[in-house]
């Protein structure tokens, strides 16, 4: 195993509170950087990025969830990715940005915990390979701002962070956009020095 890590950040639209019975519609990752255990060097997160929009795999859908992408399921069933495809196709994309940073590639969202689950779940259902990130190589970037800001997990949300960490992009809610724009966050949030803990006591 590579001694040093590249992350990249994901961020998925979907149909649905959960995989299998409703879709993930679309994802986008773009890669944030590389960590040597001692010094973390940031990327443009813009230059190497990967993008798929996929057919659903249910004619269950929640109608407000769909509302947030925007994205129209009738033309997703008509030209969308097929997921085994999509799936593969970004599991590969991993493997060569992993294979030419000599990094262990580490999956970062925010929440993790939402993102991770609809991946997680394509990869084990669809492709044969598996995760490229293995079932643990992630972080969650809500759980880093709260650690370092010493506050609770109900306070971490980007409207209680400082403006110096938010990203001057937009959140479109294009999963693409939407990477990239917290690959920037958690650069941010790298470099942060956080909060004493007995400031974040207060809060």
């Amino acid at each position: 195993m590579p001694r040093r890590e590249v992350y990249l950040s994901a961020d998925i639209e979907a149909d649905g509170p959960i995989p299998g019975p409703y879709s993930m519609l679309s994802f986008g990752m773009a890669v944030c950087g590389i960590f040597d255990g001692a010094v973390f060097t940031p990327a443009d997160p813009a230059e190497r990025t990967f993008y798929a929009e996929l057919k659903p795999i249910s004619d269950d859908h929640v109608p407000e969830a769909l509302a947030v992408s925007g994205l129209d399921r009738e033309k997703l069933a008509a030209d969308g990715r097929d997921p085994a495809e999509a799936m593969n196709a970004v599991s590969l994309w991993v493997d060569e940005i992993a294979k030419s940073d000599g990094a262990a590639p580490v999956l970062v969202a925010y929440p993790l915990g939402f993102d991770w689950m609809w991946l997680y779940w394509y990869w084990m259902r669809f492709t044969d390979s598996g995760s490229p990130f293995g079932h643990s190589r992630h972080l969650d970037l809500k759980t880093l701002y709260a650690t370092k800001a010493n506050v609770q997990v109900v306070r971490s949300t980007k409207r209680q962070m400082p403006a110096e960490l938010l990203p001057d992009r937009p959140h479109t809610h294009n999963a693409l956009d939407d990477a990239i724009e917290q690959a920037e966050l958690f650069q941010n949030l790298v470099h942060w020095t956080g909060r004493p803990s007995t400031q974040g006591a207060t809060e």
